[in-house]
């Protein structure tokens, strides 16, 4: 494979509900409703399912954080849709999102348990691509980084669909509560919890894609130079490093702390990139510039910061081979 992930840029990972310039994304979500509305008595029910496959990868993806399992759920979705009765359905868009935010949260609930049994560090799928994240506001990335992600994960199923049918998605109380069988008052109550909670854990920095890449060219010269002391520059004194080998890689138990740390990991790394002839490239993870290491023509890691633009607050590595493409 080479270029953009034809995955990631067919099921439009950051979907088609953010805003044309000029336009509040309120206003964009609602002319998206009012044409699903009536979209069935204009066009075939695979046409009408193609129109929102892009919005219902971006809900299944969030809310598992795999791909694959993100494509099973649109998959049985679209198997429900030509099973049901058309002439029934009013809203098709609406009818799409609750069945796929129900089985979502079924596919979460079971999840849950393997990844409580996990080998190490458990970390999403990442989604990557060689071509720059689009041009666009930076918050709009948030909501789909690896941080982010992660965070989202001490919700629970519920939780987590509350939080970002609302929250990211910008659909009303009323839906969410129909959506998932609750009372509107109780789903307020969800949401607002929900929010806190990922917010509190949840930094948010205001930094452009181009200071996140002159601070990852820095990180990756200093890398391959083995300059400690550049490296040590580079964290800030509470970073972590997470990586997540899932038992087929061999990577730390637990997340490691503090810049020393850190940098001695780094170092040993290198050891092994020279030996390998591994080479190390900036790409886009996730809607943000990331790092990926190949060698002998294949991916063998991806590394997502989180960062204030000066210094690295965190880094998610992701070694586990079952969730990197063979190669780009």
């Amino acid at each position: 494979m080479s270029g953009a992930d034809p995955a990631f840029a067919k099921a439009g990972a950051f979907g088609d509900t953010r805003p044309a310039a000029g336009r509040s994304q309120r206003w964009y979500i609602n002319r998206l409703r009012c044409v699903s509305t009536n979209v069935n008595e204009t066009m075939s029910p695979t046409a009408t399912f193609e129109d929102v496959r892009g919005r219902l990868f971006s809900l299944a993806y969030r809310m598992l954080a795999s791909r694959a399992e993100a494509e099973d759920v649109v998959q049985e979705t679209y198997v429900r849709w030509h099973q049901a009765d058309h002439v029934a359905i009013r809203t098709p868009e609406a009818w799409l999102v609750t069945t796929a935010t129900r089985l979502a949260i079924d596919r979460l609930r079971a999840l849950k348990t393997q990844r409580e049994a996990y080998s190490g560090p458990w970390l999403p799928e990442p989604m990557i691509s060689d071509a720059p994240p689009p041009d666009r506001a930076v918050d709009l990335a948030d909501d789909l980084s690896i941080a982010f992600l992660v965070m989202l994960e001490r919700l629970s199923p519920e939780e987590r669909a509350a939080f970002l049918l609302h929250d990211v998605f910008d659909r009303d109380y009323d839906e969410i509560a129909e959506t998932l069988g609750k009372k509107e008052t109780a789903v307020r109550q969800v949401v607002h919890r929900a929010r806190d909670r990922v917010r509190r854990d949840h930094a948010r920095f205001e930094v452009t894609e181009a200071a996140r890449a002159r601070l990852l060219r820095t990180f990756v010269a200093a890398v391959e130079a083995r300059d400690e002391r550049t490296l040590l520059g580079l964290f800030a004194p509470d970073a972590t490093w997470t990586a997540d080998g899932g038992g087929r890689a061999p990577v730390a138990g637990r997340p490691i702390a503090g810049p020393a740390q850190i940098v001695k990991l780094l170092l040993g790394l290198q050891k092994g990139f020279a030996r390998h002839e591994a080479t190390l490239h900036l790409v886009t993870v996730n809607g943000q510039i990331g790092v990926c290491v190949r060698a002998d023509g294949q991916v063998r890691s991806v590394f997502s910061v989180e960062t204030d633009g000066e210094r690295i607050q965190a880094v998610y590595a992701v070694v586990n081979p079952e969730k990197l493409p063979t190669a780009m």
